[in-house]
């Protein structure tokens, strides 16, 4: 049983900072990858960021230079530093983990998601 664990949304003026962490637990092997995935009302889900355990980095085109995908070192954890938060960032943000249970089984596993509004 793996379960993801978000936190750190809520609800910030445009220009504002927000930070969101992730936490991975339960059986575990390893995690190639992490990341952030956003969905605003009416829209399609898109990815925001990912981050591979050996450091590869992918960035949508609109957070490139604001926002910042980074993991713990023991590389269940992922966070995301968002800056120069805009009107249009506000979503429910869902951590994605890439992950190992065992040397030959794989699968994607999603948080629950959390809000993230920006708006004055």
């Amino acid at each position: 049983q793996v379960q993801l664990v978000e936190s750190g949304g809520g609800l910030v003026q445009p220009g504002g900072s927000l930070s969101l962490s992730c936490v991975a637990s339960g059986s575990i092997f390893s995690v190639p990858a992490m990341g952030w995935y956003r969905q605003a009302p009416g829209k399609q889900r898109e990815l925001v960021a990912s981050r591979s355990a050996g450091g590869s980095t992918d960035y949508a085109d609109s957070v490139k230079g604001r926002f910042t995908i980074s993991r713990g070192n023991a590389q269940n954890t992922v966070y995301l530093q968002m800056n120069s938060l805009k009107p249009e960032d506000t979503a429910v943000y869902t951590c994605n983990a890439r992950l190992y249970t065992s040397r030959n089984s794989w699968g994607d596993y999603w948080g629950q998601g959390t809000q993230v509004t920006v708006s004055s």
